[in-house]
């Protein structure tokens, strides 16, 4: 019989799939790339129209002598890496590597690793598209130009160590300026109303909330103003002018895309966009399934898609229909959209292959996160195919000494998809009885209550909504996001706290340098209209080398011109008037991972450091003391007093010299503005320092 090899990129794939071809198959891995732009060097000929210098990646050699002992014994090779550009990069690398040019090749795909997806790939092998190969090179190339055109100029600026990256250095800018967005924030003071009304044959009192007078909807922005219509209505009766009865739907959610499953994962779960496909490979290459052996649990991971097969389609509304009941099966489907016209919906949406395969039964073969991560993909595309959730609701108006006041009801007539999954664990079911209220009734208040709030700041960034912004402005790819979100983390320019994202001292400066020097690079507009580009190489209407010949000159010019400008500023080490306590001499400023330290300019004869703690010229509202600026264990920048430990003074705003006028807290520095540091108080002057 001819033998037949397959090539896969992990050992996991290759294991998995050698269960479902005959004896007549060998299944080996590649372990993922093997040939790629040299490290040492750019790795591009600028004047030979910016040809591609690949080369062998160190430690490949003993698997490449493998393959290509593997190949020799094969009548037929094909090549089944993920079905994406960076899969069909790699085919074509090793297309080129092992010299499959003589050799019965085939490029083969499946979007899900079982046995009739694998088997039916082989029917449908093909040669390796070219424009899949084109676009990724492309990519690669143009990061590559910008990572070895612009890092040197950082190391120059700042610190040696530090990158730039196209799509990483435009995430930095999107989190800086959220940063500078939420500081400069001044919230505005407004209060709610609301009343607790007895109604004649009931005990539980009914709520209702001020909406506004007798000219419409109103805000109330003051605490007098809250006092006067409180007032004027609590020894008013409350007169019912109309009730409304009406229904409404909640649609079921679209079935999971990288994006979405990353941000759920990051919700639900608490995983980071790195965890998240971790665990979604190792679902997807396989797991061992008692009764079945090896088997991929979910479609392939990284996709623009929400499209479903009809075979998957029919397959889980039958399971529908069997566990829920008919009424429960989705019936029609309005139009859908995959986020854009992107070029990965030629793939389906994430779901699970095999829907007898329950995370309830295959509970014990899974480890605890993959479990759960495998019950959030479930329980999505369970909830993708069945109907709406409905729900009655009443609302009730009334009138009170001239004010309008609003009580309303919402009832789950059919919970629908919400049987399985809750998308923001909402709790929107107002369990309030208002059926015996008539028009014309009348309430006696028992109770109005006034509550002071302020508006709040936009939310940091977490990973989940990093990822979902990058996603709306169309920068970056199902593949990118994760790797993205984890080289900024590394590099130290932001930190993580409690899921939120702030930027370090390292990264504002960096982040500062790229808006100075290379403003389009960091412009979101431009990296989207990028990201497009790559998307026409893909489809064969863009050729590759014409992306990079109107992009380098640009970059090259805006390079050349910051060496020179950068040279006239280069930063010297600022000497300090603290003295190194081991040698004498007057230690200097310095930039670590975390941002600016002391440092002995002895160095390596001394190596004594400190941290640095950069007076802002104001006493501590506390103790009196001098507040500095630090940095918390992870980076992340806020103001404290010198004396701590005794004084336990902290803000994360910077602090005034100025005190409030109106409760004698200290004023805190927003933007152009002063704001109260207390909360409660709410005032705001002009800064005018």
């Amino acid at each position: 019989m001819p033998k037949k090899l397959v090539i896969v990129e992990s050992p996991a794939k290759a294991k998995t799939i050698k269960k479902f071809l005959g004896s007549t198959y060998e299944v080996v891995a590649s372990n993922g790339h093997v040939r790629d732009l040299p490290k040492s060097t750019l790795g591009i000929d600028i004047e030979n129209d910016y040809e591609p210098k690949y080369i062998t990646i160190r430690g490949k050699g003993e698997v490449l002598a493998m393959l290509r002992k593997e190949v020799k014994k094969a009548d037929k090779v094909y090549l089944a890496t993920d079905p994406d550009r960076e899969g069909e990069a790699i085919s074509w690398h090793l297309f080129q590597t092992l010299k499959l040019e003589n050799k019965d090749c085939q490029r083969i795909t499946f979007n899900e690793i079982t046995k009739n997806a694998v088997r039916a790939s082989i029917k449908e092998a093909r040669d390796i598209d070219m424009n899949l190969v084109d676009a990724q090179q492309a990519r690669r190339i143009l990061d590559r130009i910008v990572g070895y055109k612009i890092s040197p100029l950082l190391w120059a600026k700042i610190k040696r160590g530090l990158s730039a990256g196209r799509v990483q250095s435009v995430a930095l800018r999107l989190i800086c300026d959220r940063e500078e967005e939420i500081n400069s924030f001044i919230p505005e003071e407004y209060w709610t109303i609301e009343a607790h009304l007895k109604q004649e044959g009931t005990k539980k009192l009914l709520e209702a909330k001020f909406v506004g007078d007798e000219s419409g909807k109103r805000e109330i922005h003051s605490k007098e103003e809250a006092e006067s219509i409180q007032k004027a209505v609590e020894n008013s009766p409350f007169t019912v002018t109309e009730i409304k009865k009406g229904e409404r739907s909640k649609k079921p959610p679209l079935p999971f895309t990288t994006s979405t499953l990353q941000q759920d994962a990051g919700r639900k779960l608490n995983f980071a966009t790195q965890k998240t496909m971790r665990l979604a490979q190792q679902l997807y290459e396989g797991v061992d399934i008692k009764g079945k052996g090896t088997i991929g649990l979910i479609t392939y991971l990284r996709t623009d898609s929400v499209r479903i097969s009809e075979e998957a389609d029919k397959n889980a509304k039958a399971y529908i229909e069997e566990t829920y009941g008919s009424q429960y099966v989705l019936k029609s489907e309005g139009k859908k959209s995959s986020g854009g016209n992107k070029i990965q919906d030629a793939h389906e949406a994430i779901r699970p292959t095999d829907m007898s395969l329950t995370p309830v039964k295959i509970k014990d073969m899974l480890s605890r996160d993959q479990f759960r991560l495998y019950q959030l993909i479930w329980n999505r595309f369970l909830a993708s195919r069945m109907e709406a959730a409905r729900y009655e609701t009443t609302s009730v108006k009334m009138d009170a000494a001239g004010y309008r006041f609003l009580a309303s009801a919402t009832k789950m007539m059919f919970d629908g998809f919400m049987a399985v999954y809750n998308p923001d664990n909402e709790k929107d079911i107002s369990g309030q009885n208002i059926k015996s209220l008539e028009t014309g009734s009348v309430l006696t208040p028992e109770e109005i209550e006034s509550k002071q709030h302020f508006t709040q700041p936009p939310a940091h960034y977490t990973e989940a909504l990093l990822v979902k912004t990058l996603e709306e402005l169309g920068i970056g790819r199902p593949s990118t996001y994760a790797p993205t979100i984890t080289t900024i983390i590394a590099r130290r320019y932001v930190v993580k706290e409690n899921k939120n994202l702030y930027v370090t001292e390292l990264g504002e400066a960096v982040n500062h340098m790229m808006k100075q020097a290379f403003p389009s690079i960091v412009d979101v507009n431009f990296t989207a209209y990028m990201e497009s580009l790559l998307d026409k190489v893909e489809e064969g209407v863009v050729k590759w080398k014409t992306v990079i010949r109107n992009f380098y000159p640009d970059l090259d010019e805006a390079v050349k011109t910051a060496e020179k400008e950068l040279e006239a500023i280069k930063i010297e080490d600022e000497v300090t008037d603290v003295v190194c306590e081991q040698c004498g001499r007057n230690m200097v400023i310095k930039y670590g991972p975390y941002g600016k330290f002391l440092a002995c300019p002895g160095f390596p004869d001394c190596k004594n450091t400190k941290p640095h703690y950069e007076m802002i010229g104001v006493p501590c509202p506390i103790c009196g003391g001098d507040v500095v600026l630090k940095k918390t264990k992870k980076g992340r920048k806020y103001y404290g007093c010198s004396n701590n430990p005794e004084c336990e003074f902290m803000s994360w705003q910077k602090p005034s010299m100025k005190k409030c006028p109106e409760c004698g807290s200290y004023l805190v520095e927003k933007g152009k503005k002063l704001t109260c540091s207390n909360e409660s108080c709410g005032y705001v002057c002009d800064n005018q320092e």
